[in-house]
């Protein structure tokens, strides 16, 4: 079928190209000259507008937009004019879903349709396919399957065809889902990436544990200041701690592919040296606990891991100041050096 991609980046590029190696016709365009020259050398036709890229679409049309939560609502301004009654708009970024809520019932006077995708896969989705979240109207859904069939990793429709289609539960097996109306894709995608920030937390802590299990074999501070380690006999293992990731990948219980992408990384540099360590969130992980909040459901993991993240780019580091003010104030303790 024919799909039009607005938005180039990482995740956009690839999956143009993925659809283009699984036979579909697609128009490209990005606001980078060069990334849209890059995808038509992968077989795209390259647009160099918004309407150029509408125009090269034969109606119903379908245009997928990949772009920052952020410029969707300005893209899609642009192209609203532009579209006709029957086509399909997509965003497949990581939008909030009460945007999709609004932008859908805005779309639907038009008679535009509006499909909310939440897409997993990262930089591996273009040779191992994508894990597709949909919102959105059935008889919508069921207009475009054929592309989200191309895209998921199993890379087909459903055999049966017909009612068996529209992303029904027959297709998860398959990697992609009609998860419910508008916003169902996107509200299912935010709880997946909360998820994901609790599971790279344990991890993260969890490894760290293992990289320090050696602190009884420092020398510690003797003052009042410092609590002793009571049994540092207890804690001497100089721990490989890049082998101890790739052991776990095999027949562990705690295999994952983000494990996969945590031993590569260690094997790379044991040290991690060219990181900073500073960990962005893109908002999914603060939707996430606003909706647990909501509807009074505890998320205590995936809080704390979101939690974590605004740590570690300083924003603690003000409170951390006022523990130290605090204690000088009232026990004369002095920050240790170092």
């Amino acid at each position: 079928m024919q799909m039009g991609m607005i938005g180039l980046g990482r995740m956009g590029a690839n999956m143009l190209r993925r659809l283009v190696q699984g036979g579909h016709e697609c128009v490209a365009y990005d606001r980078s000259d060069a990334a849209v020259a890059q995808a038509a050398v992968g077989g795209a036709r390259g647009a160099r507008s918004l309407a150029e890229l509408v125009r090269s679409l034969k109606a119903p049309r379908a245009v997928w937009i990949m772009v920052p939560a952020a410029a969707v609502d300005a893209v899609i301004a642009e192209l609203r004019p532009l579209l006709a009654r029957g086509d399909v708009l997509i965003d497949g970024g990581n939008s909030n879903y009460q945007d999709d809520i609004r932008r859908a019932a805005e779309l639907s006077a038009a008679g535009i349709h509006y499909l909310d995708v939440g897409t997993s896969g990262g930089v591996l989705g273009l040779d191992e396919g994508y894990c597709l979240m949909i919102g959105g109207e059935p008889a919508s859904v069921a207009l475009v399957e054929p592309m989200f069939a191309t895209l998921a990793p199993g890379g087909r429709l459903p055999a049966g065809g017909g009612a068996s289609r529209a992303a029904g539960p027959a297709t998860a097996a398959l990697g992609y889902l009609h998860c419910g109306s508008s916003g169902a894709g996107h509200f299912v995608k935010m709880v997946h990436n909360g998820i994901e920030y609790g599971l790279m937390a344990a991890y993260a802590e969890g490894l760290n544990l293992l990289a320090h299990a050696d602190a009884g074999l420092t020398a510690a501070a003797a003052d009042a200041e410092t609590a002793p380690l009571a049994n540092p006999q207890f804690y001497q293992y100089r721990l490989d701690i890049a082998a101890i990731a790739e052991l776990w990948r095999h027949g562990s219980i705690v295999a994952s592919r983000l494990l996969d992408l945590t031993a590569a990384a260690l094997a790379r540099d044991g040290r991690l040296a060219g990181f900073a360590g500073r960990v962005a969130d893109s908002g999914e992980g603060r939707w996430t606990v606003q909706a647990a909040i909501d509807v009074g459901v505890p998320a205590h993991v995936l809080s704390a891991a979101l939690y974590s993240r605004f740590d570690s780019r300083g924003r603690g580091e003000f409170a951390d100041k006022l523990l130290s003010a605090m204690r000088l104030g009232f026990g004369g303790h002095v920050e240790p050096s170092g």
